[in-house]
C-alpha cells in the first residue's frame, strides 16, 4: 500500500530517549501501512542503527540512515525527508514521546486544509514540576511556541519548495523558525493543528547550564539577517547592557579615582543583578544548589550574551542588539 506519511526524527547517540519515542511510534492508531519512520543519524551512530536495524526485523516501515559527519539537526532532517516516500513529512525528536493519534490528526488537518502546500504545528506539552528549575521553566516555554520541529508536519511539494531545512543552522535553536519563515516567505500558509499532540519531557540539565544557552544568541542574529521582517530586533534586553555598562563605568571610575562614581555604579549593578536572580527564582525551587546556581550564573549571563550578539552581528555583518 502507499505510503500517506513519512516520520522524520534526527538523533545522535541517545538510544534510551530514541527507544521510547520509536515505542510510541508503533502505538500509532493511524494504519501502518500508511506511514513509514525514518531515522537519521547526525554523524556515526552505531547505538541508534542497531536500535532501528532490531526493529526492521518485525517492523518493515521503519529504517535508519546516517549522515558521514555530524552536522546537525537540520541536515540529518533534510537528508531524511528527502528519502522518504509520503506526501506528507512529519517531523519530531528522539526525546519527545507522540501521542497515539499524533498522525491521524495530521492527516486529519491536512486533509481537512486539502492544499498542496501546507506546513502544520502541533500541540507540544512539556510537563514540569510545580516548583521548577529556571532550566525545566525555560523549557516549557516551547509549550506557546508558534512552531516547532519536535510537532510539525510539512507536504513533501512545500519542503521542496523551500529547500527543507536552512543548514546555516547547525544546532537545534532557530532552525525551526528559519523553516517557518521560509514558507511564510513562500506564502505557504503555517497553521495549527492542535489535536496532534506531543509531550516533551525535559531532560536533566548539568549545573550551569544557561552559561552554554548564551551562545544561541548567535543565531537570533542570523535569524534578524535573513528574515528581518519576521525576525526584527526589537526585543532587546536592556537588562544586560545596563548591568553590563554599569560594571564597566564603576571599573573605568575605580581606574580614574572617581570613588563616588564608582560607588555608584557599583551599587547600580548590584541591584540589578539581585533584581535579575530574584526574577529567576520566582516560582522555581529553592534548593540550596539551585540557588547557588541562579547566583553564579546571573552574574556571568550578561557578558556572554551581549559577547555573542556582538561576535554574531560581527560575524553576519549585520546591526543587532
Amino acid at each position: 500500500m502507499s505510503v500517506y506519511i513519512s516520520v522524520v526524527i534526527p538523533t545522535y547517540r541517545r538510544p534510551e530517549l530514541l527507544s521510547r519515542c520509536l515505542a510510541a511510534l508503533q502505538r500509532q492508531t493511524f494504519p501502518a501501512t500508511y506511514y513509514e519512520v525514518i531515522v537519521v543519524g547526525d554523524g556515526v551512530d552505531f547505538p541508534s542503527r542497531n536500535i532501528v536495524h532490531t526493529l526492521q526485523k518485525k517492523i518493515s516501515h521503519f529504517h535508519y540512515y546516517e549522515l558521514k559527519k555530524k552536522k546537525g539537526p537540520a541536515a540529518a532532517r533534510n537528508y531524511g525527508w528527502k528519502q522518504a516516500t509520503g506526501k506528507l513529512i512529519a517531523f519530531t525528536d528522539d526525546d519527545c514521546i507522540p501521542s497515539v493519534d499524533w498522525l491521524q490528526a495530521f492527516w486529519d488537518s491536512y486533509q481537512s486544509y486539502n492544499k498542496a502546500n501546507i506546513c502544520m504545528s502541533g500541540r507540544l506539552i512539556v510537563p514540569i514540576p510545580k516548583l521548577p528549575t529556571d532550566y525545566e521553566k525555560n523549557v516549557s516555554l516551547l509549550e506557546t511556541a508558534d512552531f516547532i520541529t519536535a510537532n510539525c508536519a510539512c507536504t513533501k511539494v512545500a519542503l521542496r519548495m523551500v529547500n527543507g531545512f536552512d543548514e546555516d543552522f547547525p544546532i537545534a535553536w532557530r532552525e525551526d523558525s528559519a523553516l517557518e519563515f521560509a514558507m511564510r516567505s513562500f506564502n505557504i500558509p503555517v497553521v495549527k493543528s492542535e489535536d496532534a499532540v506531543v509531550l516533551h519531557p525535559v531532560r536533566k540539565a548539568f549545573w550551569g547550564i544557561s552559561l552554554k544557552e548564551q551562545k544561541k544568541t548567535l543565531y537570533d542574529v542570523l535569524l534578524h539577517k535573513k528574515y528581518p521582517v519576521f525576525f526584527p530586533n526589537n526585543k532587546i534586553n536592556w537588562l544586560y547592557y545596563a548591568i553590563v555598562i554599569s560594571s564597566v563605568t564603576a571599573i573605568i571610575a575605580l581606574i580614574v579615582h572617581k570613588p563616588v562614581t564608582g560607588f555608584i555604579a557599583s551599587g547600580i549593578w548590584l541591584l540589578l543583578i539581585v533584581g535579575f536572580v530574584i526574577r529567576r527564582l520566582h516560582k522555581t525551587i529553592l534548593s540550596f544548589s539551585h540557588v547557588t546556581e541562579m547566583i553564579t550564573t546571573s552574574v556571568l549571563i550578561p557578558y556572554l550574551s551581549i559577547y555573542w550578539t556582538l561576535r554574531g552581528a560581527l560575524r553576519y555583518k549585520v546591526f543587532y542588539l
